[in-house]
């Protein structure tokens, strides 16, 4: 299976993903990088990046790293954000990888760096549980 194709086709046929601009930027077995634009409408009061923004792309990274590892469906069990600066930048950047794939749950990790210009900061970081769901596959839907 081609990992990239498989992971670029499930965020395109995301509305949402394609509402806030989700780019797919590296797919490897295991690991997802994606990348979003800074827009007004995605700040806080104060002009930060939104909260509900940065858990939303840690949360999409890690799932979509999970995909890399396997073709059924699941769903995040458990989700965790640490908020380690204001996410301030021209783009948002977010690196996942699988920490330990399961049978049935599946662990993964995700770095978020806000960035401006060719300056990386690392303003967020998170982790999920991805709990498989038995006798599912994506593949059953994507045919």
């Amino acid at each position: 299976m081609d990992v990239s194709k498989f992971v670029k086709g499930i965020n395109d046929r995301s509305s949402f993903n394609q509402w806030l601009g989700i780019e797919v930027v590296e797919v490897a077995v295991g690991s997802v990088s994606l990348k979003i634009q800074w827009r007004e409408d995605f700040g806080q009061y104060s002009g930060h990046l939104h909260a509900g923004i940065i858990g939303t792309m840690i949360d999409t990274a890690c799932g979509f790293s999970g995909l890399t590892v396997t073709t059924s469906k699941f769903l995040a069990s458990n989700f965790s954000v640490n908020f380690l600066r204001p996410a301030i930048g021209d783009s948002f950047v977010a690196k996942a990888q699988v920490i330990k794939p399961g049978r049935l749950q599946i662990f993964t990790r995700c770095d978020l760096y806000a960035v401006s210009g060719s300056e990386e900061k690392l303003v967020a970081n998170g982790d999920t549980i991805l709990c498989v769901l038995p006798d599912s596959d994506w593949n059953d839907e994507l045919n």
